[in-house]
């Protein structure tokens, strides 16, 4: 499966958005869902960086594709802090965008822009991101 490891920094995110949206463009899917899978990859993985390590340079984020049957699967993995994401409260949808907290839109845009998400956290293989995007869907 193709993979690529960048630094744990922010303008390293291009690299990973270039990585998958080639991926995907190579399996056939269209345009808008690239965006979509671009755009969740990336806020995963900003995540990484802000919540796993602390900040930037504090840990590197692999990231492997695969096609299979019409979907693309795409994890991502650390080694830094676990979380849990039962903690994070659900996305306030129905207040003004200034009295929005800040915990949960990443989360709520992830599932949004994708089919399927999972995390799993081990000590020794590090946190797992999966995200799972379906096309040619009838």
């Amino acid at each position: 499966m193709p993979n690529i490891t960048i630094p744990g920094h922010f303008s390293g995110l291009e690299k990973i958005r270039e990585f998958v949206g080639k991926i995907a463009q190579k399996a056939g899917m269209n345009e808008s869902d690239i965006y979509a899978i671009q755009l969740a990859v990336d806020e995963a993985c900003s995540n990484i960086i802000e919540h796993a390590y602390g900040g930037e340079g504090l840990g590197a984020i692999e990231c492997t594709c695969s096609i299979d049957n019409g979907s693309i699967k795409i994890i991502l993995r650390d080694f830094g802090e676990p979380f849990e994401p039962e903690r994070i409260p659900p996305m306030q949808k129905d207040v003004p965008l200034q009295q929005l907290k800040p915990r949960g839109a990443g989360m709520y845009l992830m599932n949004h822009l994708m089919d399927e998400v999972s995390f799993e956290f081990d000590k020794e293989s590090g946190n797992k991101v999966t995200m799972v995007k379906y096309f040619n869907k009838e």
